[in-house]
C-alpha cells in the first residue's frame, strides 16, 4: 500500500491574501515588484493575485522578496483558475465602468475592428494591457491600453 505525502493545507488564495497583506505593509507599488517578475506592473499585479502562472525563476524571485514557504511558490507556479470573480454585476465603482464601457460601447468597438480586420476576435492570451497618468489640465485621466493579437474566425 502507498503512503501519502502530507501537504500543507495553504491554497492560491491563501497566498494571494499573504502578498497583497505584506506588499500593503511594506508600502511596495506594482510598479516596484514589476521586476520581480521582468513584466509590467498590470502582469505583475494578476500574477500575484492569482490569475497569470509564474515562470520557476518568477516564482523565486517572488517567494524569496515575499517569505513564501517551498509549498506557496509552489502554488505560484500552478496553472491559475482565470476570470473567477463573481458572476453578478461588478460593484466596485472602478471595475463597474469596464462592465459599463463594454455595455455602452463593446458592439461599436466590436464593428469597427471587424470592419478593419475582418471576422475574428482579439486574443487576451497574445496580449498586453498598459495603465498610464496622461495629464490634463481639467484633471488627470486614466489611459488604458489593451494590444491584443487579432485572431481570424476560420471556416472548417
Amino acid at each position: 500500500m502507498s503512503t501519502v505525502t502530507e501537504v500543507p493545507t495553504t491554497t492560491r488564495a491563501d497566498v494571494t491574501a499573504k502578498i497583497c497583506a505584506i506588499k500593503i505593509a511594506n508600502d511596495w507599488t506594482w510598479e516596484q515588484l514589476a521586476p520581480l517578475t521582468g513584466q509590467n506592473p498590470v502582469w505583475t499585479a494578476a500574477a500575484l493575485t492569482g490569475q497569470c502562472q509564474l515562470n520557476p525563476d518568477q516564482a523565486a524571485a517572488v517567494g524569496d522578496k515575499f517569505g513564501l514557504d517551498d509549498f506557496e511558490v509552489k502554488l505560484l507556479k500552478q496553472c491559475p483558475f482565470r476570470g473567477c470573480m463573481d458572476m453578478s454585476v461588478p460593484t466596485d465603482p472602478f471595475v463597474y465602468r469596464f462592465y459599463e464601457i463594454m455595455h455602452s460601447y463593446g458592439m461599436a468597438m466590436k464593428d469597427v475592428a471587424q470592419e478593419e480586420f475582418g471576422d475574428g476576435i482579439m486574443s487576451a492570451i497574445d496580449f498586453s494591457i498598459d495603465v498610464d497618468r496622461e495629464p490634463d489640465p481639467k484633471g488627470d485621466r486614466v489611459k488604458i491600453t489593451f494590444c491584443g493579437k487579432f485572431l481570424p474566425y476560420k471556416q472548417f
